[in-house]
């Protein structure tokens, strides 16, 4: 008690002053240091004091809500349902519809960025690119990598454009040549999913083979001899003891072809507008052919075809043979024809190199020649027997000799001839055109009396031409020989070409010197901006004369696209085994000669066509005079042969057009 009684004592000597609460938060002060006096009154700040409350909602102003975010939740969902629709529809094009809305998608995208990037950059000094090269390569790149990856058709489309590849670029030229590399086989179960979908049964039974090595029953290799973009081809021996090629198309085709051939429309509709060329309305009639090649019972109907022809006409009938299609083993994506023992034509050595398969033999099963050597036909066929085994056909190679280092001994000369003759014959005598005669496709055998015989497959890219089309192009090609420009002139005019000498030149394979060609300027000595602006308007020029070629669309012939492709592949074929003949003399000839055999002409017109025919022949005997030079320079290994020389022509006068013409078409 006596403490508080203290404490109340000395608050009430306390001077009086008003405490608040504020002034109890006040903070002390800090004491002076010693050196300052010290005075006994308190330093008290001379502010007014208010007392602490919380303030009013007035002065606070608006409240502020909560941050929810509702926009970013509302953007991730979308992002999610997205992905989820993406992802469910990626599942279901890959699935059902063998991806065809990716690839088509992947076309579209690659497509825009090329056409943009040409848009932008095509010009003397690109701001995006180091030079119109550059351009052309990264272009070229996108490209084949689009091709590759799509697959299918794509591949088929990219080796149409392969054959007319001398239009473009280097750049492409070197990409395209490289279209023609096997493309990857379809597993098994995917074979056997399109024989059961087309015959309603097995493989087994359709072909009456057995894969567990029932001795009774027939034999079929389950991995594919041959894949291209389109099909694969498979061995198989019946029990009756045929051998037979099934060729089976690729399972996903069937889902792709119209996405793909729509793509391919579009695509080109977009081309043509952003480079001012007349490309869109030849697309109708190439995918039509695209289109029907993928149908196999069009493919043996033009087999069966062709081989009535060949079989008509003395000049081809022991020289050319057409593999018999077993219609009843056949449907729309199952073809079945005679197995065929054979050399490539890209395989020179092999035609070349000394016999030594015995006298009086051909090569196995050419007109009777047994398909195995006796000694091989003592020998029981083990491994036709053995389930477990990949290969069941024979390697056939006795005739090679005993170190397998013989060939047919084959005349090349006599293999380009009857090449030339046939596809000449089904151009001007017959009208229906073997498309696709590039090496792949042409087997060579030893007839037993030593003479070649050539073997032509895959008849599923075939145009025809009607009669008038077939007698204007035979007469074209004879006024070509004769430099008869008057009728050079009309021919075209009638199809809406307004070059002449151009096309010409374009037919042949060289240039033509009958008409006004322009002379090459040479750009040495120019500076590097003034050689970029050169090489821009060489670019330009070669634009214009592909419009020029095309002409009228209305009136063009959509059959020249591929006999176009046709002439280059023979051209191409005939350089790479080193020019043995006059290509364009025995094309020549066999134009001559159809407007004199022709049935469709009346008898005047063809008297009058034979005895052009003979003064047409005497004219040939210069062209003769060339090529023998060429081959004599040929042997004494001061250059190449007929068709190197004529292509270093078309490349001279190519530049002229902004054309750079530097890749073999099969090189690669």
């Amino acid at each position: 008690m006596a403490s508080m009684t203290s404490f109340a004592r000395a608050l009430r000597s306390t001077p009086t002053t008003h405490t608040t609460t504020a002034s109890l938060l006040r903070p002390r002060l800090r004491p002076l240091p010693h050196s300052f006096p010290l005075h006994s009154s308190r330093y008290v700040h001379a502010g007014v004091y208010k007392p602490f409350v919380p303030p009013s909602p007035a002065e606070l102003g608006k409240p502020t809500p909560a941050k929810t975010y509702d926009r970013t939740r509302k953007w991730l969902r979308r992002l999610v349902y997205l992905s989820l629709a993406g992802s469910v529809v990626y599942a279901i094009d890959s699935q059902f519809y063998a991806s065809s809305l990716t690839r088509t998608a992947r076309t579209f995208t690659l497509g825009l960025i090329v056409a943009l990037d040409y848009k932008i950059n095509f010009r003397p000094s690109p701001p995006f690119a180091k030079s119109i090269n550059d351009l052309h390569t990264r272009s070229a790149e996108r490209l084949s990598d689009l091709l590759r990856r799509n697959g299918g058709l794509y591949l088929k489309i990219g080796q149409a454009v392969a054959m007319q590849s001398a239009i473009l670029p280097p750049e492409f030229q070197k990409m395209f040549s490289r279209m023609f590399d096997d493309a990857p086989q379809n597993d098994w179960k995917d074979v056997e999913k399109v024989i059961r979908e087309d015959f309603g049964k097995s493989p087994e039974e359709v072909f009456g083979v057995s894969f567990t090595g029932d001795p009774t029953k027939g034999v079929m290799e389950r991995r594919a001899r041959a894949s291209a973009s389109v099909a694969q081809v498979h061995w198989a021996r019946l029990a009756d003891g045929r051998e037979v090629a099934v060729k089976i198309q690729k399972r996903e085709i069937a889902s792709q072809i119209q996405w793909d051939l729509w793509a391919f429309k579009v695509v080109t509709w977009i081309y043509s507008g952003v480079f001012d060329l007349p490309f869109y309305s030849l697309v109708p009639y190439v995918s039509e052919r695209l289109f029907l090649e993928t149908d196999f019972e069009n493919e043996a109907d033009n087999s069966e075809k062709m081989a009535k022809l060949v079989a008509g006409e003395p000049r081809l009938r022991n020289r050319v043979y057409i593999p018999k299609v077993y219609r009843e083993l056949s449907s729309k994506r199952v073809m079945t024809a005679e197995w065929i023992e054979g050399v490539r034509l890209w395989d020179k050595d092999a035609i070349t190199r000394p016999w030594r398969g015995g006298w009086r033999q051909g090569s196995p099963g050419c007109h009777g020649t047994p398909m195995d050597s006796p000694e091989s036909e003592k020998a029981p066929d083990k491994v036709a027997r053995n389930p477990n085994a990949t290969k069941f056909k024979p390697e056939r190679n006795y005739w090679r000799g005993w170190n397998n280092r013989g060939g047919l001994g084959l005349s090349l000369k006599e293999v380009m001839t009857t090449m030339i003759d046939l596809f000449s014959a089904q151009m001007f005598l017959w009208g229906i055109l073997h498309c696709d005669p590039h090496p792949g496709n042409i087997f060579v055998r030893r007839k037993p009396s030593g003479q070649p015989e050539l073997v032509l497959i895959d008849h599923g890219l075939y145009i025809h031409m009607d009669t008038n089309f077939r007698h204007q192009y035979a007469s074209f090609w004879k006024a070509l020989l004769t430099f008869d420009n008057a009728t050079i002139r009309d021919v075209v005019k009638q199809w809406g070409v307004t070059n002449p000498d151009i096309f010409a030149s374009v037919t042949l394979m060289r240039p033509y010197q009958g008409g006004d060609l322009s002379t090459q300027q040479h750009i040495q000595g120019l500076s590097k901006k003034d050689r970029a602006i050169r090489h821009y308007e060489a670019q330009q020029a070669a634009r214009k004369g592909i419009r020029q070629i095309l002409g009228d669309e209305s009136k063009w012939p959509k059959e020249l696209i591929f006999i176009g492709r046709n002439l280059r592949i023979v051209q191409a074929n005939n350089q790479f085994l080193g020019s043995p003949v006059n290509r364009i003399k025995i094309t020549g000839m066999w134009a001559s000669r159809a407007l004199v055999e022709s049935p469709d002409l009346p008898l005047d017109e063809k008297i009058r066509n034979y005895g052009r025919h003979l003064l047409f022949r005497f004219v040939l005997f210069t062209s003769d005079l060339y090529f023998y030079f060429t081959k004599v320079r040929q042997f004494l290994r001061l250059g190449g042969g007929m068709e190197d020389a004529l292509e270093a022509q078309m490349q001279s006068m190519a530049k002229d057009m902004g054309v750079d013409l530097q890749q073999n078409v099969f090189e690669g």
